[in-house]
């Protein structure tokens, strides 16, 4: 028999053993901007933060350390090489403007190469934690040898005051294997909307790699004027197409990723479509643009796949309203298209946010009959 004294020493080694595998493997890291200081409101600011190029860090979760009150957005991004050398540099499309020209920083875009997107934060949104067994891999072998930070400053008073910035994200992050890989995909449009009127923003691509994709959450981001955004995969042809909602939220929520209630497994030649629904109260034309006065139309779609080959292409794009609409896509017919699609959903603590969308039916009816020419003055809407 092992004497008592041994295995107290046995199992007393064995516990320290697993602590220290866990401390060790199960570590905080922060990326966060390096006490900058911005020098216009809609200044876009980025730093880069080098990985470890011997061996993979795993991402299983970000915290956000960033208050609306300072950033409009946080973006994170991974780049072969960063867009620039310096410590901290313009990274917005307002760079070269002629109220940015006084700017201290170098301009130069996110990533110099290999950009993709990682994780977006706005409107004071809480943390987001990966499924079990799910990471973002970064480092080693992978294109993503850099972390690149991105915030969009949306008021400048504590630069004023003489204070520095140190907004960003803290990542938990692991060094072991996970046996599924996050990736991110993005959906956007350009375009504009005329005055005071009720617009679609829309966009669809078709999923031409071999790949199956499980979504676990979205991410829905919109400005002041952003009603509701949804997300689907659209699946089959003519007749017996099925549109099967992915996710949908108000823009005007805090802009977290939340998750996603169903398994809606995305394959080689299924269709991602995302529609924005605005309301334009203004009597001058909004466009999508970087400034907070502008629009913009996102939703993000965060996804596992088994092993780790993510999507090549992870942005997907159209010209919008007035050009592109699904009703000018042959490959889509606006008949399957669900009708709330264009309802505001009740968030989680059941607050509507300014309430439901009034004449969602009306919109849909206009969609499938006037899907050449999409522009709704709300006065009209029931």
């Amino acid at each position: 028999m092992i004497p008592y004294k041994l295995l107290s020493i046995i199992f007393g080694f064995s516990s320290l053993l697993l602590l220290t595998t866990s401390y060790e493997t199960s570590n905080n890291l922060n990326i966060l901007m390096p006490d900058v200081v911005a020098s216009h409101i809609d200044d876009y600011l980025c730093a880069s933060f080098e990985m470890d190029k011997e061996k993979a860090t795993y991402i299983t979760a970000f915290n956000p350390a960033a208050t609306s009150k300072d950033a409009h957005h946080v973006l994170l991004f991974g780049c072969t090489e960063p867009g620039s050398k310096e410590k901290i540099w313009n990274c917005g499309e307002m760079a070269n403007s002629d109220e940015s020209s006084e700017a201290k920083h170098e301009v130069g875009p996110t990533c110099a190469s290999g950009s993709t997107i990682i994780y977006a934060w706005a409107m004071d949104a809480e943390k987001t934690e990966l499924p079990k067994d799910v990471a973002f891999k970064i480092g080693g072998s992978t294109p993503i040898k850099y972390l690149v930070l991105q915030v969009h400053y949306a008021n400048i008073d504590k630069f004023k005051a003489g204070k520095t910035d140190r907004s960003g994200l803290v990542l938990t992050t692991s060094s072991l294997p996970t046996p599924k890989t996050a990736g991110v995909l993005l959906l956007a449009t350009d375009g504009e909307m005329a005055p005071h009127s009720l617009e679609l923003f829309e966009v669809a691509c078709k999923i031409r790699q071999d790949i199956i994709m499980h979504p676990f959450a979205f991410r829905t981001h919109a400005h002041k004027l952003g009603l509701v955004n949804s997300g689907y995969r659209v699946r089959g042809k003519n007749d017996d197409q099925e549109w099967t909602e992915i996710g949908r939220r108000s823009p005007q929520l805090p802009q977290m990723f939340y998750p996603i209630e169903k398994d809606v497994a995305i394959q080689q030649g299924d269709y991602v479509a995302a529609v924005c629904t605005m309301l334009n109260t203004n009597s001058h034309i909004v466009r999508i643009g970087p400034t907070g006065n502008d629009e913009m139309c996102n939703f993000y779609m965060m996804y596992w796949v088994d092993g780790d080959q993510l999507l090549n292409e992870d942005v997907c794009s159209s010209s919008g309203p007035p050009r592109y609409y699904f009703g000018r896509d042959r490959h889509l017919n606006v008949d399957k298209i669900p009708e709330d699609a264009f309802h505001i959903p009740p968030p989680p603590n059941g607050a509507a946010p300014g309430g439901n969308l009034q004449g969602g039916h009306h919109m849909m009816m206009q969609h499938k009959e006037q899907s050449h020419k999409r522009r709704f003055h709300y006065e009209s809407i029931d």
